[in-house]
């Protein structure tokens, strides 16, 4: 729980502080100094710890996970985000709790928990009410939407290739050599980062360094760590708690003062994320009521024969 909890803080922060860095640099550019930092800082942990290398069941995950999920859904969000207004994304992007649910109980055997699916879509809605009460006027772009949908689905396809991948490695291992592919993949996008380090502000180029070490770096560590402790639907639906925690950040560093509808969302997504993570207590960890076990009574008659 604490790491999760650590992750959902620090993923909430990434949206405050990408509102300094996004104007400043292009959609692959912030991609590739995020991952490059939180790449060198996740193999100087390694090192320091001395994990190694993963096992060889892990690579599959590993590189799916690495190039949809570190890669490919940085630069579409980031990309996606400069074309449709921020409640829209919002909204768009956490289609992808649902879609790890639905994947997780489908390739993974997680199977379709009741409570899980009734609080993943009171989560949901709580998205939909929040992206409503924060979307702007204008119209969104047809490309913008296709980026933000496309975004949902490598974020769901990575977690759920990643899920497997942590039994057969730790997962700080896991992590850095996800994050290291991700790097990887974004290089085409190495003159362009270089071109926008030139020109933006010291605070933007810092607020990227931020980005890797910590909603990066840090976040996807202690994601990883639970995720090898819980079920990918679980865990998918935490993320709903992102919504609440980025309407409180704004309000506290930015002055926004949040609508009343948008509080009325953000406490939906709360009330989702606490449903979707309860338990039942008459019920096994299989989901299903175990049945009572028929007992088996034997009593020894003096001669030594049981009956």
């Amino acid at each position: 729980m604490a790491a999760a909890v650590t992750t959902a803080i620090l993923w909430a922060s990434a949206f405050v502080v990408i509102r300094d860095a996004a104007p400043h640099f292009s959609a692959g550019a912030l991609a590739e100094g995020r991952l490059l930092s939180g790449a060198a800082a996740l193999l100087l942990l390694l090192g320091l710890r001395r994990e190694g290398l993963p096992g060889r069941g892990a690579w599959p995950g590993i590189i799916g996970s690495g190039v949809l999920w570190f890669g490919g859904y940085m630069v579409v969000l980031n990309w996606g985000e400069k074309l449709v207004d921020a409640g829209t994304a919002a909204m768009l992007v956490n289609i992808g709790p649902i879609l790890i649910a639905l994947l997780g109980g489908w390739l993974l055997q997680e199977g379709f928990p009741p409570r899980l699916m009734l609080g993943l879509g009171v989560s949901f809605a709580g998205a939909i009410v929040v992206g409503v009460s924060t979307s702007g006027s204008g119209s969104s772009s047809v490309l913008g939407i296709g980026l933000c949908v496309l975004a949902a689905i490598t974020y769901a396809a990575g977690v759920v290739l990643q899920k497997p991948a942590l039994k057969h490695g730790s997962a700080l291992q896991v992590t850095t050599f996800g994050c290291v592919i991700g790097a990887v993949a974004t290089l085409p996008f190495s003159g362009q980062l270089v071109a926008d380090l030139q020109t933006a502000p010291l605070s933007s180029t810092i607020g990227m360094v931020y980005l890797g070490l910590f909603p990066t770096a840090l976040a996807f560590y202690t994601w990883a760590y639970a995720l090898s402790r819980t079920t990918a639907g679980r865990m998918g639906a935490t993320t709903y708690v992102v919504p609440a925690l980025v309407l409180l950040m704004s309000w506290l560093f930015l002055g926004e003062v949040p609508a009343a509808l948008t509080l009325v969302g953000g406490a939906l997504c709360l009330l989702g994320v606490a449903v979707a993570r309860s338990k039942n207590s008459s019920k096994n960890s299989s989901g299903s009521t175990s049945p009572a076990s028929p007992v088996r009574l034997t009593r020894t008659r003096t001669d030594g024969d049981v009956i």
